[in-house]
């Protein structure tokens, strides 16, 4: 994350710039690998946690500040002037975040893996909270035999209305996103490569078809 006003467009044009980074923490080491993949000279200010470093970006006493995308969204919602900020988008490292479950109950784990995948399908679909209802009897077979139909609940020990649940609790993938993390929310957060597969800007999201 770089001050706005330097109009930087990639971490690459941070040449010989000041970074702070948490010391010990996987964002330490994963700045090391890019630049030095890149011959690229810079200074790490290390601090021993994310919030000291955050402090010291926001003194002036580094011109960026590097962890998670995540952490950084955090981070940036909390400056004096967050929309004086922005995250390059460049992704250093793959950090992936997903749910955990314990690993001797595998069917608590497909049910939890098929609630997200359902998120994901509602959203490819265009399932949302608001009109899920009535896409139970819509025209998209997929839609529909995600909203219930087929029964495919009971391979999961569940009812045939589980997914439809889930998505009117709280929306398909994209509006939770949009609503904790995203556009909607204090973090801002973009999709980038959480986007949709099949998005304009395509990421990597993608859940398999519900047959």
């Amino acid at each position: 994350m770089v001050r706005r006003g330097l109009n930087l467009t990639s971490a690459v044009e941070l040449n010989t710039a000041k970074i702070c980074v948490q010391s010990g923490a996987t964002s330490a080491q994963n700045l090391e690998d890019f630049f030095r993949a890149r011959g690229i000279a810079y200074t790490a200010m290390a601090f021993d946690s994310e919030e000291q470093a955050r402090a010291a970006y926001q003194a002036d006493r580094c011109d960026a500040v590097s962890a998670d995308i995540s952490a950084l969204a955090a981070a940036r919602s909390v400056l004096n002037d967050p929309g004086a900020h922005v995250i390059l988008p460049d992704a250093i490292s793959k950090e992936p975040l997903g749910p955990l479950v314990r690993q001797d109950d595998p069917a608590w784990t497909d049910i939890v893996r098929w609630t997200f995948y359902a998120l994901v399908l509602a959203e490819e679909h265009g399932v949302t909270k608001a009109n899920a209802k009535d896409m139970k009897t819509g025209a998209d077979p997929e839609a529909r035999r995600l909203l219930g139909e087929g029964g495919f609940g009971a391979m999961l020990g569940l009812d045939a209305d589980w997914a439809y649940r889930a998505i009117i609790a709280g929306g398909s993938y994209g509006e939770i996103f949009d609503r904790e993390i995203g556009g909607g929310s204090a973090l801002k957060l973009d999709r980038g490569l959480n986007a949709l597969w099949n998005a304009p800007k395509p990421g990597l999201l993608y859940a398999p078809p519900l047959r």
